[in-house]
Parts: C-alpha cells; sequence; structure tokens
C-alpha cells in the first residue's frame, strides 16, 4: 500500500515557538500554500481512504484538498510539548533543555513526549493501516509525525531523519 503523508501549512505563531500540540491558526498564506499543495497530490488521486490529525491545520488542509471529513485519528498530533508548549525556545529557561537538545532523540521534555513515544503511536497507526485492505492512503498530519513514518517506511535512518523534514504543505510516500 501506498502512504501518502501531507505535512499541514505554515502557522501563524512567533519563529521559534514550541508549539506541539497547541491548536495554532495557520499563517495568512494558507490559501496560496494550500493550493500548491492540492495540486501537488492530484498525482497521487484517488484514494481509497484519508486520515489527519485532529489538529485544526491538518484538518484545514485535508478539507481544503477536497477531503471535508477525513478519519481522524490522535496517534498522528505532533509530538506533546508538556510544560514547553506555547514557549519561545529562546525563552524557555529550564535547565533540562541543554540536556534535551543534546538527545531529543531519545528524552521527553518536561510533561510531555519524546520521540519514542510519538514513533510508538505512529508506528501503531501504521501497523493497523497496513492491515487494510487499500491500495493508496493519504495522512494529513505534521512534520514530527511525517519524520516517524519516514523511519517506519525506511526512507531514512533515525540518525539522519530530522535531515528530511519535509517543508510546510510537503508530502513524503511510504510503501507499508
Amino acid at each position: 500500500m501506498e502512504v501518502i503523508l501531507v505535512r499541514h501549512t505554515s502557522v501563524d505563531v512567533p519563529k521559534g515557538t514550541c508549539y506541539g500540540q497547541s491548536d495554532v491558526p495557520v499563517a495568512a498564506t494558507f490559501e496560496q500554500e494550500a493550493e500548491v499543495t492540492k495540486q501537488n497530490l492530484a498525482q497521487y488521486l484517488p484514494f481509497d481512504a484519508v486520515f489527519a490529525s485532529p489538529l485544526t491545520r491538518a484538518r484545514r488542509l485535508a478539507a481544503y484538498c477536497g477531503y471535508p471529513q477525513p478519519r481522524l485519528d490522535n496517534r498522528l498530533k505532533e509530538m506533546y510539548m508538556g510544560e514547553w508548549e506555547m514557549q519561545s525556545y529562546e525563552e524557555i529557561t529550564d535547565p533540562y533543555k541543554e540536556e534535551w537538545y543534546n538527545d531529543y532523540m531519545h528524552l521527553p521534555t518536561p510533561g510531555g513526549e519524546g520521540f519514542p513515544q510519538v514513533y510508538q503511536r505512529v508506528a501503531a497507526f501504521l501497523d493497523e493501516l497496513r492491515q487494510k485492505d487499500y491500495q493508496r492512503a493519504a495522512v494529513f498530519a505534521h512534520g514530527g509525525v511525517l519524520i516517524c513514518a519516514g523511519i517506519y517506511g525506511g526512507l531514512f535512518s533515525e540518525a539522519d531523519a530530522w535531515d528530511h523534514l519535509v517543508p510546510y504543505g510537503g508530502m513524503e510516500k511510504i510503501e507499508i
């Protein structure tokens, strides 16, 4: 099965804000970005199933692309940043921040998740999806979710995963 994963468009928060699972608004450029995404997505049509994170930025892009009622799944949410949600990374004074920066692929944020927990929930979603009889599915989600899916699908390794972060409104394709 082909799974086309689509990252949400730009968000309307100051650069450097740790927004994770906060339900932030999309940027004023939403329609322009979403139109490009919709046109790029057309090469993969049709889809047997469409899924989305329940966060507005993913659902809104799915709707713009012609899927106003995707199947929502909490496992497709971005990493929960806990106590750091909606804070500027520069303004976070927690001394643990340096330790987390040095090992963010393994350590959780205070009161939040770590990459292993996000990977586990995305992998559980994909394990379940691969049991379905679909030829092609679309998933509207977040950068961290696409990183997890790329590792799961063998596109890249955990060691260089963040070198493959899909831009806002971009896509990646995996085979499961």
